[in-house]
């Protein structure tokens, strides 16, 4: 993302910025929202009248200054849709007159906010620094089934689903085995070809169980021999292969985490949350008293500086209610006065997709809290008994007792 002004603080102002990929309309997504002003050139269908009263219509190019109301987010573009009101007159398009902006790459405008907080100030600072994001590739593949992904760090793309019908090891169908394998691999190198750009992407990873893997870059490198692919033999150093137990998208969690992968994303976003992620499963199984999650816990480890590192989803910073935003931008900002780090993992990643099962919100804690474990089963507990008495409680009810095919009829 390039940034051409800016002049903000905690009181308000605004930003000029030309968007570069995807990941940059990601983190606008996130960092838009209602009740901000968006200026930009857009089309706009303009009606006018002649003097002898026919009426025509043109589609004209103007700037428009809109407040935002709704932000939606279109993946596959990639772009930014922004409904809302035209607050600045001029001569084709009247004040309060409702438009819809399109945000897309290498188009400039003009973000404006009524203040910005510090998280919102990280994000722009974050999107244009080019050496934030990883430039990673990944395939995940099991026989007959491969999966094609572009990882940036706040992104997981996939671009290519492969399937092609592999027979079994055994029986008649055998003998075409080899005839689909060929096959298969063939569609994934030339899927590779076409989605990966080896000038920008730094590693290119092969994952899958077995020697699938081995396989195909035995595939590679003899077509790339056999048909004079510069391209694929020039960038061997690039490939790194890692086992997966599977060859489905979910896999990639698991291949983030291998050694391997780590080396070669050191320093990067992507890797320093994924191995924040990690951290907190490991301090979960080894002491869970040293771990948070959930908001009233997180709140309750915040409030005596308990707080060694705070994992976020971006999806809490989304909420239409500023209050809300207010609340999870405080936590940021207390945590890190405290000397905490904060990694806020994006949900369009695989780490954030893991982190959303814990609601969004986890901590790795300075010092162990057993008062949090007591209460959650103390609460469980409390749960547990009152829904045993009230199921007792309506089967003392006399109705019940007299309807009961099992109590006896009273004695005269």
């Amino acid at each position: 993302m390039r940034l051409l002004h800016k002049e903000i603080s905690k009181e308000g102002g605004r930003v000029t910025i030309i968007p570069d990929d995807a990941e940059d309309m990601w983190c606008l997504y996130n960092l838009i929202a209602v009740g901000d002003s968006v200026r930009t050139e857009t089309v706009r269908k303009v009606v006018s009248e002649s003097a002898t009263g026919s009426v025509s219509g043109e589609r004209l190019r103007v700037k428009l200054t809109i407040q935002v109301e709704a932000v939606d987010f279109d993946a596959q573009t990639p772009a930014l849709r922004l409904k809302g009101k035209n607050i600045v007159e001029n001569e084709h398009v009247k004040l309060g007159a409702y438009h819809t902006l399109e945000l897309e790459a290498n188009r400039k405008f003009t973000l404006g906010k009524s203040g910005w907080d510090s998280v919102a100030s990280e994000m722009v600072d974050r999107a244009c620094d080019t050496s934030a994001k990883a430039d990673l590739a990944a395939v995940v593949m099991q026989e007959g089934l491969a999966y094609i992904c572009l990882i940036t760090s706040s992104l997981t793309l996939n671009r290519q689903k492969i399937e092609v019908t592999i027979p079994r090891k055994q029986g008649a169908a055998a003998m075409g085995r080899d005839k689909a394998l060929n096959k298969f691999y063939d569609q994934v190198m030339k899927g590779v070809m076409n989605h990966v750009d080896f000038s920008i992407v730094k590693c290119l990873i092969i994952a899958s169980p077995g020697f699938v893997k081995d396989s195909f870059m035995d595939y590679i490198y003899a077509q790339a021999h056999k048909q004079d692919l510069k391209a694929l033999l020039e960038q061997r150093d690039k490939f790194l292969l890692c086992h997966c137990s599977s060859g489905h998208m979910n896999a990639l969690a698991e291949v983030m985490q291998d050694p391997k992968v780590a080396m070669r994303l050191a320093d990067t976003k992507a890797h320093a949350e994924q191995k924040s992620l990690a951290d907190f499963y490991k301090m979960l199984d080894r002491d869970s008293s040293r771990t948070a999650y959930g908001e009233k816990h997180i709140n309750k480890a915040m409030d005596i500086g308990a707080i060694e590192t705070l994992l976020l989803s971006d999806n809490l910073f989304r909420s239409e209610d500023p209050q809300t935003r207010k609340k999870y931008v405080s936590l940021v900002e207390t945590v890190k006065d405290a000397g905490g780090v904060v990694r806020i993992f994006s949900t369009m990643h695989i780490s954030g997709q893991q982190l959303e099962r814990l609601s969004g919100l986890a901590a790795i804690l300075r010092f162990p809290m057993d008062e949090l474990e007591d209460e959650e089963e103390e609460e469980g507990y409390k749960s547990d008994d009152s829904e045993d008495w009230d199921l007792v409680a309506e089967l003392l009810q006399p109705s019940k007792l007299l309807s009961s095919p099992s109590t006896p009829a009273a004695t005269r």
